[in-house]
């Protein structure tokens, strides 16, 4: 997304407009040592059947399985792969400068067709010798993944990119819904959605559940998929999670619509809303 060469905008100031500081531009990230990605691994897993568990609760977990960790070296793991427990807890932390906060606006809202709202959401996929970032866009009424990425860093292009795609594909929707993260509080992130006229959404902080449609995707995906691997390479998790996730878009039966896949419950509804709109007209 930073053009190294772009006569007209320095570096600085391109990092300045998409909310992200210079030294991240030019940061290497260092490889976790084996023993750290095995923890992280389990860390992952736990925390999908107790997202409630902080980083004191973590850590006797992991001590109770025989691994001999500190707080410190749970609570980094678990920054560095971007889990938040779900309890409340008083927000206490300030947004980073130029990143403003928008209001949860699906409280009471009745989501009844697709492109209606949308969800997005970031998470953590482990490799043999490393991990990487997978986010995904999905439809809220029907479950459709729409479009997905996988990085190596937490910046904001590969959601912007992600996030391009699907609307190009589907048309915008009417509200867009995510986390607090940095990634969807950037200015590159929320300029798109403004640009494209959607309402944008966040959850409370802390508030796992407030997203839990893609939360229970992200269950799937790593039991039916993730875990079931050891990749080596980007290209072959690329690989495995898109042939996934086309598996559950159109074949897995979804249990929110009486067993039918969510591509045919998304096209079939567009389809009507399409018919009822010419109708509308010609009427």
């Amino acid at each position: 997304m930073i053009e190294k060469d772009n006569p007209k905008l320095s570096i600085g100031k391109q990092c300045k407009l998409l909310s992200i500081s210079r030294s991240s531009f030019y940061y290497q990230p260092k490889g976790e040592t084996a023993l750290n990605l095995m923890l992280m691994r389990k860390i992952d897993k736990q925390f999908l059947e107790t997202p409630f568990y902080g980083v004191q609760q973590m850590t006797w977990h992991l001590r109770n399985d025989k691994h001999l960790v500190n707080e410190k070296r749970v609570r980094r793991l678990m920054r560095l792969m971007g889990l938040m427990p779900i309890y409340q807890k008083p927000n206490t932390s300030k947004a980073a400068k130029g990143h403003k906060i928008y209001p949860y606006l699906l409280r009471g809202l009745r989501v009844d067709r697709p492109n209606q709202v949308w969800a997005a959401d970031i998470t953590y996929i482990p490799m043999r010798r490393g991990f990487l970032y997978l986010v995904a866009i999905i439809d809220w009424f029907t479950r459709k993944v729409l479009a997905w990425r996988l990085s190596n860093t937490l910046e904001a292009d590969f959601c912007v990119d992600a996030l391009n795609e699907a609307i190009a594909k589907y048309d915008p929707p009417e509200i867009m819904n995510t986390d607090q993260g940095s990634q969807f509080t950037s200015f590159a992130w929320t300029d798109c959605l403004r640009r494209s006229g959607v309402r944008i959404s966040m959850d409370g902080k802390g508030r796992f559940l407030d997203n839990i449609f893609v939360e229970r995707l992200w269950r799937s995906l790593k039991y039916e998929c993730v875990y079931l691997h050891a990749w080596e390479t980007g290209s072959q998790a690329r690989a495995g999670i898109g042939k996934w996730i086309e598996f559950y878009n159109h074949k897995r039966p979804h249990s929110a619509h009486a067993g039918k896949p969510p591509a045919l419950v998304y096209c079939s509804k567009r389809k009507e809303m399409e018919t009822d709109q010419q109708m509308q007209k010609v009427a």
